[in-house]
């Protein structure tokens, strides 16, 4: 992956000098912009959505009570907020890209709200955490598709898009990444949270050495991921 980019920018050199016509190297130029997000949500999919982790048969480190509701609220809120957040910057780019003669308003309190707790009862099953998990990858290889596109075409991001706000760093592609990882951070957490019986025990252990090797592994891609990103 650390090679592609440097591949890429020759694909690019080669696609300007037919750029109003489709040729061999456009056409890799193109699918180059696909192949980086679908392998990093293929890698994602495999080992960070299915997690297990081991119990901590020490009875002194427990979680329960207040500080787990508020520990379950928190982290609800959190995940919640970032997908759907993450979400409508896909549908925000879609509109503002492909529909011009379509304004989409920014989402009110109400419906972000609604949308939130929708979200955070939902996450409570299994099956539609691992659902929404793959939606959340599905949704980065869109946006990093859009992205390419608007970097193709020289589109600049402005205050009509949704993602201006996190337009600190200059990167768009590095903003993509941050947000993912935030979300991967706080899936982790809400599945060693949620994990078999915890939630109707209302009884957490503290996570042994081993399952913090889950959060290690997910910097240590993702690190490799941001200098790719900063290469290309």
């Amino acid at each position: 992956m650390l090679i592609l980019p440097f591949v890429q920018k020759q694909w690019f050199n080669l696609y300007l000098f037919n750029i109003n016509d489709i040729s061999f190297y456009s056409i890799l130029y193109f699918l180059s912009g696909t192949i980086s997000p679908i392998l990093i949500s293929l890698y994602s999919l495999n080992n960070f959505t299915y997690y297990k982790f081991n119990k901590n048969n020490n009875s002194k480190s427990l979680i329960r009570g207040r500080v787990l509701f508020v520990l379950v609220a928190l982290n609800l809120i959190i995940l919640s907020y970032l997908m759907t957040d993450y979400f409508y910057i896909n549908i925000d780019l879609i509109f503002n890209l492909f529909q011009d003669e379509i304004k989409l308003q920014q989402p009110k309190y109400f419906q972000v709200c609604f949308l939130i707790l929708f979200f955070s009862i939902l996450l409570i099953f299994k099956k539609f955490r691992i659902f929404f998990k793959k939606l959340i990858l599905v949704n980065f290889i869109l946006i990093s598709f859009f992205i390419w596109y608007m970097q193709i075409y020289n589109i600049k991001i402005d205050d009509q898009f949704h993602l201006y706000r996190y337009y600190l760093l200059d990167d768009i592609n590095l903003i993509n990444i941050f947000i993912l990882i935030s979300i991967e951070i706080t899936y982790l957490i809400w599945s060693f949270i949620s994990y078999k019986n915890n939630l109707s025990d209302w009884t957490i252990y503290l996570p042994l050495k081993k399952d913090l090797y889950s959060i290690s592994k997910i910097f240590i891609f993702y690190f490799f991921i941001i200098i790719y990103f900063s290469l290309f």
